[in-house]
């Protein structure tokens, strides 16, 4: 079973599609391939080689723009591919602060001084 992505573009709300987002390879998550068979060894490792690794001590947060979650059901011995698209925004802070932090500056005609926005 799978979507065309023409399927999956037009039942999202807002999608995110950009270029940007395939210029680097994408974190790749294995779920349930711990198994002691040697399919699902070979399958981990198969998967493992097709992207480069990622050092966790040197990596750049903001470079990683996508996930891919591979799933293996052993009871139906079945695959499940999701593929994400990843966004780091700022936390623990208000409104007007990411705003400035993502590039997209607030309205300050209202406000006589910087601190009023902070």
């Amino acid at each position: 079973q799978y979507s065309l992505i023409k399927d999956v573009v037009s039942s999202l709300k807002r999608h995110r599609m950009h270029e940007q987002q395939f210029t680097h390879h994408p974190l790749l998550v294995l779920s349930n391939f711990g198994l002691q068979q040697i399919q699902v060894k070979l399958m981990a490792s198969m998967f493992q080689n097709m992207f480069p690794s990622i050092n966790v001590h040197r990596v750049n947060l903001n470079s990683i723009k996508r996930c891919l979650l591979i799933s293996y059901n052993t009871e139906t011995q079945l695959l499940d591919f999701r593929h994400y698209s990843v966004k780091v925004v700022p936390v623990g802070m208000n409104k007007a602060v990411k705003k400035l932090l993502q590039e997209k500056f607030p309205n300050m005609s209202r406000l006589e001084d910087i601190s009023e926005l902070l």
